[in-house]
């Protein structure tokens, strides 16, 4: 997409907000001509059941854990719609994450075009009751009956919890079990894990400078049949920071790269262990970018060492 294309866009989009005069209806109107029509979305499939899911999911870390005022609620409703206007599915949140549940559950009934909502969150807490509790605590913030995705957060008290969710995927009232992780800890505790109990997902930190994961965590999943969802693809903006005033390589048009960004989130989602990326963001116009990654040609294996060699060179 050219700039004059895309300030095109950005004309006609303030030109409708102005004549709707709200931004729901703005909204309801305004969502795909950003992602360009002759890109394939790209989507995977969880190993465990078949169901495809979109890559580009979204996390909600800082970036909804916020006290809600009239704009707040109306920008972060815009991001959201932007998300699902890209053809975005799973949302992943967490009790250890404030507010965000909440802010999730109150946005989500403000947006449409919410076809094939996948909702993820986590159990964060020590004991059985108490993960019970915070579980249905969970479902009334995020205003959904039942979560698709429940996760042990930071493997805390997983053997506790596991039953419950075995329990409770019987019962669907969930249906999937995952663990995590984040920040590159405990990994030799979740290898352990995962070789010795069935999970449906692990969720864990990865990126183009932090490629701990490669070694046997991607493979491991790979093996076990076991779906990825892939936290910090940014490295908590580290990344954005490292390429500032840098110009994007011309090659990256190669696997339809338009930003930095996207350059980063394709690296990811190029590898054949992910499933769904979770970027988070507060930003309309950064969700509309990370979006975008979802769509087109992903790098090969010799470009994703082209795009390792580059961002290491600079």
């Amino acid at each position: 997409m050219t700039h004059t294309n895309r300030a095109e866009l950005s004309w006609l989009r303030r030109d409708l907000l102005r004549i709707a005069g709200a931004s729901s209806l703005a909204l309801a109107v305004a969502p795909h001509w950003v992602f360009a029509k002759d890109k394939s979305k790209i989507t995977r499939p969880i190993p465990s059941s078949g169901e495809l899911l979109a890559i580009m999911g979204m996390g909600t870390s800082r970036t909804f854990d916020v006290e809600l005022d009239a704009q707040t609620l109306r920008e972060l409703t815009e991001v959201l719609q932007a998300f699902f206007d890209g053809g975005g599915q799973l949302i992943d949140s967490s009790p250890m994450y404030g507010a965000a549940e909440t802010v999730i559950g109150k946005t989500l009934a403000k947006t449409t075009n919410k076809k094939g909502l996948f909702t993820a969150t986590k159990v964060w807490t020590d004991g059985k009751q108490a993960g019970i509790g915070q579980m249905k605590q969970s479902a009334r913030r995020m205003g959904v009956k039942t979560i698709d995705l429940m996760q042990i957060h930071n493997l805390r008290d997983w053997r506790t919890h596991l039953p419950t969710l075995r329990q409770w995927k019987a019962e669907k009232k969930i249906r999937y079990i995952g663990i995590t992780t984040s920040h590159g800890r405990q990994h030799q505790e979740l290898k352990k894990v995962l070789e010795s109990e069935p999970f449906d997902f692990v969720q864990l930190s990865y990126n183009i400078i932090d490629r701990e994961a490669e070694k046997e965590l991607l493979p491991l999943a790979q093996e076990k049949g076991i779906a990825t969802l892939i936290n910090r693809p940014f490295q908590r903006g580290d990344l954005f920071r490292r390429v500032k005033g840098k110009p994007l390589p011309k090659w990256a048009a190669e696997f339809d790269c338009e930003s930095w960004g996207q350059f980063f989130l394709k690296f990811v989602a190029a590898h054949p262990a992910a499933t769904c990326l979770i970027p988070a963001t507060s930003k309309r116009k950064h969700m509309v970018d990370n979006m975008g990654a979802g769509y087109g040609r992903l790098p090969d294996a010799n470009m994703r060492k082209k795009m390792i060699a580059h961002i290491e060179s600079l």
